[in-house]
């Protein structure tokens, strides 16, 4: 067979999620297999953050700054959603290469059971405290009282998104990857028709404005979920066999699982409080630099959760491989990852630095428009760190995936807020640099916290965590 058909038949694996055994074999195939749906997943997941943003921007700028601004406020649901997701992959990687099925199904059951809970009190916090948090974030009065249903539905439905990241999560750590990317697919593709439907109206459908893009985004990822509960509890067929008798609330697991997951979204809350912090920085500039900011963070975003999605493969193979008590196959797994991901956000860097212009000419065509010029600048500036963040991004994957969440919690801690912050209000306020004083504080520190990581990789205290 040559070296083309062998690439496509493991890329119709790859997609088709046929099972397999990560714990022995090829290290490239096990990489190929599992990255190629996670890295797929992580495009679609992208394609939530520019949807909204590139028919936003045909409203106002003040709209588009609230939807920014609620981007900003909508990380904490996603920490807290990545974090219970990091703490499933964690657990069900790991009883996965123990050959413990049972054990998967009931973690996977019991992380459905924390997550409901924390989902009643995020969302009524959010729909309730709407407008305060609007306010806090550094939004202009008028720009919250037109749109401030936009918050209080993409609040209201941070359910739907802590269930998409938290049932990826299992199916990841189970090594079922297609599961996770297709169940994106589906709300995509939903989120696309609806969004334009929604937002401007046609037919017997009102147009919303603002509304409809969360309209759109809660009701698209609602049906990725439908879809991924159909499959984690389809019985016999699937990795994950859900009976009846896991339905029991296990208080050691669910005892584990907060001790995993209550770090591990410590850990993504406070990058994301780090990113809301330069938020209202910038915000500070008036609705032009807020929507040119948030413009350039959103492309930002768009190519780094591909990355994100290869770095995800690292966490279950070191979970797997730990499980099966090969710690030196974990380890070679996390550097083989972690170069694929350095030469791709390589490519993506130098993409950016220089096609920014036209990147953000596409969702900004006024190029007179004040956010213009702020937007090619922090996507120029941010851009030059993506290296250090494709390295950093596996490294710390790598030891949640080992069940190690406490590390890279400490890592985000010093990096982000003991500097990053720190470092960005003394550009912006003392310095006088503006907007570009919070935008070159970003690379720096991902640069910093990516070698921390590196160092206490090397170390290997992580091949020792218990789960």
């Amino acid at each position: 067979m040559s070296k083309i058909d062998n690439f496509f038949k493991l890329l119709k694996q790859a997609l088709k999620g046929e099972q397999q055994d990560y714990t022995s074999g090829s290290m490239r195939r096990a990489v190929f297999l599992l990255s190629v749906p996670m890295i797929l997943e992580m495009c679609l997941e992208s394609v939530f953050a520019v949807v909204d943003i590139y028919f936003v921007n045909r409203l106002s700028e003040e709209a588009v700054s609230i939807v920014g601004l609620t981007e900003a406020m909508i990380t904490i649901v996603y920490s807290v959603g990545i974090g219970l997701s990091a703490a499933a992959t964690a657990m069900v990687a790991r009883r996965i290469g123990e050959k413990n099925t049972d054990g998967a199904a009931r973690a996977a059951i019991n992380s459905l059971f924390v997550a409901g809970v924390v989902t009643i009190v995020l969302s009524l916090i959010g729909v309730i405290f709407a407008k305060e948090l609007l306010g806090l974030m550094g939004a202009e009065p008028d720009a919250i009282s037109k749109n401030i249903a936009y918050t209080q539905i993409m609040m209201g439905s941070c359910g739907v998104i802590i269930l998409l990241f938290l049932i990826n999560g299992i199916f990841r750590g189970a090594g079922d990857a297609s599961i996770a990317m297709k169940s994106l697919w589906l709300a995509n593709a939903f989120n696309i028709l609806l969004c334009p439907l929604l937002i401007f109206g046609w037919g017997l459908v009102p147009a919303l404005g603002i509304a409809g893009a969360a309209l759109a985004t809660a009701i698209g990822r609602g049906i990725g979920v439908l879809y991924q509960l159909f499959h984690l509890f389809k019985g016999e067929k699937g990795i994950i066999q859900i009976r009846r008798i896991h339905w029991n609330p296990d208080n050691a697991i669910i005892k584990s699982l907060v001790t995993l997951a209550s770090p591990a979204t410590f850990q993504f809350i406070i990058q994301s409080a780090s990113w809301i912090f330069l938020a209202g920085i910038v915000a500070r500039g008036g609705s032009e630099a807020s929507a040119g900011y948030q413009t350039a963070i959103r492309l930002v975003v768009f190519f780094i959760l591909p990355a994100w999605g290869l770095s995800n493969a690292a966490a279950t193979l070191v979970g797997q491989n730990l499980g099966a008590g090969k710690p030196d196959r974990a380890e070679a797994s996390v550097i083989t990852i972690a170069k694929f991901n350095a030469i791709f956000m390589g490519g993506v860097m130098l993409f950016f630095l220089i096609l920014a212009e036209p990147l953000i000419a596409f969702f900004i065509p006024d190029a007179s428009s004040g956010s213009f010029p702020i937007a090619v600048q922090a996507l120029q500036v941010i851009s030059t760190g993506y290296i250090f963040y494709g390295i950093g991004m596996v490294l710390m994957q790598a030891f949640n995936g080992a069940g190690d969440t406490k590390t890279p919690t400490w890592i985000s801690f010093f990096g982000f807020w003991i500097f990053q912050v720190p470092f960005a209000a003394f550009l912006f306020f003392i310095l006088d640099w503006g907007p570009f004083g919070a935008f070159i504080a970003i690379p720096i520190a991902e640069s910093l916290i990516a070698l921390v990581y590196w160092y206490f990789f090397r170390k290997g205290k992580w091949k020792q965590a218990v789960v």
